[in-house]
């Protein structure tokens, strides 16, 4: 059972010579706006493999005379697919761990519980799991009192040093672009120090520590200068979340303020990179400008739209110099005028635009994005979370229900940590009135009720583990949330399925790994529905957040039903979350909405109570998620209208997943 196939998902099909160049004068041609040695491969796994296999032969070229061979890594969850080959190749028999030595290239303090540090993460992931003697895993002593500090990474430094300084060091690409602790701001210092930590570092640390007022405010850090004096450096990035900053790094001035820009003068430092990580990239995004193309629809309507945004015009306005002055004359040869190309472009963009999600019946569907018959559907929505359908695609949801379609809604999670505590200590003060009217104060029920809200109250630890029972509870608050929007809609009661996959049944903010486990729940619903259409959560910004996993689950599970005959005529459609929209290139199908259809959208995400202002999860951006979703859906309808196609109030978009082979 494949279980990662969003990893795969391309949305422009990248010609592989501009990731993996034929020769060195090809090479140098496509990067010439890159600073970095640059890697790029189509997987996270791929990038993984090629990475641990160089690191197995290091440590095998220093073992045949018996040297020590020092691996410092950071925290972070980027290098754990790297770990996790390592693993692979040990247990295949590839590469001994008897003469690495590893240390953290950082560790919170104050630390309570030393498993929820970064040596802690390196123990699950690798260190338990080889064969490397104890002796030889380094960590800092972070038992120490505070004024003593200084002494616990005095003697970290000092057996580094004993062992000839770190032979490689693997470092993950913040969002921010910074490498370890090394924030922006950081400089090229040496040795160590203990580093505060930013905001962007504490939200990236949440998982390990399940809340972020947990999560330590210091840490003791390698410096940039340390890592310079590495032998090797290997730098990783996963996922589109990552595009923009890899874009800065790779492309952009060096500065402090791009902490990972410093390293660029290591004459041995790689940088490693899936394609999603790499969208941004000159030869990615704007390969035109770097080589001769093969050009595809896709990307024609892509270098379209690009030179609209560049001279301010929209499509029809484009001229034969726009194109000359802009590096696409290759079109202009291909196609023998301005006109030609903006016209195709134009007719292109605009039969993305659809009021009828579901097809529209008795049409000619030909220039439509979805099919005419049958002219009833069954609809399948999966929804990561209980408001997901509601926040990112809510519009076209009402309209598949108000068109007459059988439209299913399948909750894949709970969502059951984004309830805050407050919220069900609500409940339970409701439930303890509702019990003391009907004078059944005595009950179990009435005592469990108490039992509950003293804990919630006065008893619960700060990040503690959610119990059972407050799991029930949350989970139940927004499953009626769920169902009191369907209701809104117009969802038949039958229609919602709640999966409760058991990866995120962990009571933690981190989840399990997805199982055939979850899949099979999702199989099941499907052969069950037999949809003609199908709605997924398509975020691959994440590599390991809820959406994707959930994404994952839902591919698998198609995959494996691929070859069955209802597949056979079952389309399917991915759409955004409440942070970000498809690129306007990559849109194949846009649902307007009027005003009036926005406001019903706004109103099915406010039946989702808890999560207004008081969701734990609301990040940094202080817009809630109704707030979020139109602004998102605006912003699409801007772009449409400065493209010169129709103005709308605002419109969802959705891209098409063909099934991967």
């Amino acid at each position: 059972m494949r279980l990662n196939l969003s990893s795969q998902i391309v949305l422009d099909q990248v010609e592989e010579r501009l990731y993996r160049p034929g020769n060195a004068y090809e090479k140098t041609m496509l990067t010439a706006y890159e600073k970095i040695n640059t890697n790029i491969y189509p997987s996270d796994e791929e990038v993984a493999s090629v990475v641990a296999q160089s690191i197995a032969d290091d440590i095998n070229e220093y073992a045949k005379p018996d040297r020590p061979f020092t691996l410092v890594v950071s925290g972070g969850e980027s290098p754990d697919p790297v770990l996790k080959a390592l693993v692979t190749l040990h247990k295949e028999g590839k590469v001994s761990f008897r003469n690495v030595h590893v240390f953290p290239m950082y560790e919170f303090f104050p630390l309570r519980n030393p498993n929820d540090g970064v040596l802690g993460h390196l123990r699950e992931e690798l260190l338990d799991r080889v064969d490397i003697p104890e002796a030889n895993v380094h960590a800092f002593d972070v038992d120490v009192p505070k004024d003593e500090i200084e002494r616990s990474w005095e003697a970290y430094y000092d057996s580094l040093q004993k062992l000839g300084g770190i032979d490689t060091i693997i470092l993950g690409v913040g969002r921010r672009a910074s490498v370890g602790l090394n924030a922006p701001g950081s400089v090229a210092v040496r040795g160590l120090r203990l580093t505060a930590l930013d905001a962007t570092s504490i939200a990236e640390s949440v998982k390990h520590f399940n809340t972020k007022e947990n999560v330590p405010r210091t840490a003791v850090n390698l410096g940039i200068g340390e890592v310079l004096r590495s032998k090797k450096i290997i730098l990783l990035a996963f996922g589109e979340a990552k595009a923009e900053i890899i874009k800065t790094v790779v492309e952009g001035p060096e500065s402090n303020s791009v902490p990972a820009s410093l390293l660029r003068s290591h004459d041995q430092i790689k940088l490693y990179i899936d394609l999603h990580a790499a969208e941004e990239l000159t030869r990615i995004k704007h390969p035109w400008k770097v080589t001769s193309l093969d050009w595809t629809p896709k990307l024609i309507r892509r270098a379209i739209v690009w030179l609209c945004h560049e001279v301010g015009k929209p499509i029809l306005n484009l001229t034969n110099q726009d194109y000359s002055d802009h590096q696409l004359g290759e079109l202009l040869t291909k196609y023998g005028s301005a006109y030609e190309v903006n016209i195709k472009v134009f007719n292109d963009i605009q039969h993305t635009i659809t009021g009828w999600p579901g097809g529209k019946p008795n049409a000619d569907d030909s220039q439509r994005p979805e099919r005419a018959l049958p002219e009833k559907k069954r609809v399948l929505i999966f929804s990561p979370h209980p408001d997901d359908d509601v926040i990112s695609m809510g519009g076209t949801f009402h309209r598949l229900v108000e068109q007459g379609h059988d439209v299913h809604v399948a909750y894949e999670t709970s969502g059951n940590i984004a309830v805050g505590d407050e919220e069900v200590i609500r409940y339970l003060a409701f439930l303890r009135n509702v019990l003391e009217h009907e004078g059944a104060e005595g009950s179990e029920l009435y005592k469990k009720a108490n039992v509950l809200r003293d804990y919630l109250l006065y008893e619960k630890e700060e990040g503690a583990l959610e119990t059972p029972e407050t799991r029930f509870l949350k989970g139940t608050i927004r499953r009626e949330e769920a169902r009191t929007a369907d209701r809104f809609i117009g969802v038949k009661k039958d229609y919602i399925h709640f999966l409760d996959l058991p990866f995120y049944e962990t009571g933690a903010i981190k989840k399990g790994p997805l199982t055939e486990k979850d899949v099979e729940r999702v199989i099941e619903l499907l052969r069950a529905v037999k949809p003609h259409q199908i709605f997924v959560a398509g975020d691959l910004a994440d590599p390991h957040g809820t959406h994707r996993v959930a994404l994952n689950a839902a591919l698998a599970a198609l995959d494996v039903l691929k070859d069955e005959e209802w597949m056979k005529d079952c389309r399917i459609w991915m759409y955004r979350g409440a942070w970000a929209e498809w690129d306007i290139e990559d849109i194949e199908m846009a649902v307007p909405m009027s005003p009036e259809q926005l406001r019903f959208k706004r109103n099915s995400i406010l039946k989702h109570q808890s999560q207004m202002e008081a969701a734990p999860f609301l990040g940094d951006d202080e817009r809630l998620f109704w707030q979020r979703s139109e602004d998102r859906n605006r912003a699409t309808a801007e772009l449409y209208r400065k493209l010169g196609l129709a103005s709308y109030e605002a419109i969802e978009a959705f891209v098409r997943y063909h099934p991967i082979p």
